[in-house]
């Protein structure tokens, strides 16, 4: 009798995993499980962070309300053409911009987003509820651009806390109903500040503090 011996090959393929785009999206209607290409955009600016390389660019393909965003790397977010927004209440901040890696050569782009920290506040006839601590934070990284960004109602519109030297420059920008306009300090190095057409309205406490 003949045995007839069959060889049952197993072939395993592991996907490789997905290079980071250049350029990724977000939509209103996206989904943070998809690549974050315009056909298949991300829900969230952190949903796409991770998705996209170092130095790219995240842009809002429609009017939404894209969540809150620790920066870590060379990026820029992008909501030109739409109502691009991210509401923080009850948030540390909407935007923490602390680039440990490769700090010395590291730029950060935030333009055409607006901020709500507190939806409408209190003194606007709005809710009383617990606003942001900061509308945008940067704590490292060599150069932070911020460009036709509106802050409504955050504890500080914008803070630059740094231990090293770094450059803030903010271009047609309003900061309205803060607590506090604009805090910046560093405790080494030079922290040069440009600010060219932006607007401090309502602070209730102080609009410009330089440490």
């Amino acid at each position: 009798m003949r045995k007839l011996s069959i060889l049952v090959v197993f072939v395993f393929v592991c996907p490789s995993l997905m290079a980071q785009a250049s350029r990724t999206w977000v939509s209103g209607v996206g989904d943070d499980a998809n690549p974050c290409s315009r056909t298949a955009p991300c829900k969230t600016w952190a949903g796409a962070i991770s998705k996209t390389a170092e130095g790219g660019e995240i842009d809002a393909l429609d009017p939404g309300g894209f969540g809150t965003l620790t920066i870590t790397k060379s990026i820029t977010l992008d909501g030109n053409g739409t109502l691009a927004s991210s509401l923080a209440q009850s948030t540390t901040q909407a935007f923490l911009v602390n680039v440990t890696t490769n700090a010395a050569t590291a730029k950060v782009v935030i333009r055409n987003i607006t901020i709500n920290g507190t939806i409408t506040p209190a003194a606007l006839g709005g809710p009383n509820v617990t606003r942001a601590t900061f509308g945008i934070r940067y704590l490292a990284g060599a150069q932070l651009t911020l460009e036709n960004v509106n802050i409504l109602g955050a504890g500080i519109g914008i803070e630059g806390n740094l231990t090293t030297s770094g450059e803030l420059t903010v271009r047609n920008t309003s900061i309205t109903m803060c607590d506090q306009g604009v805090r910046l300090s560093t405790s080494a190095g030079q922290f040069l500040a440009t600010f060219d057409d932006v607007s401090i309205l309502n602070a209730t406490s102080i609009g410009l503090e330089v440490n």
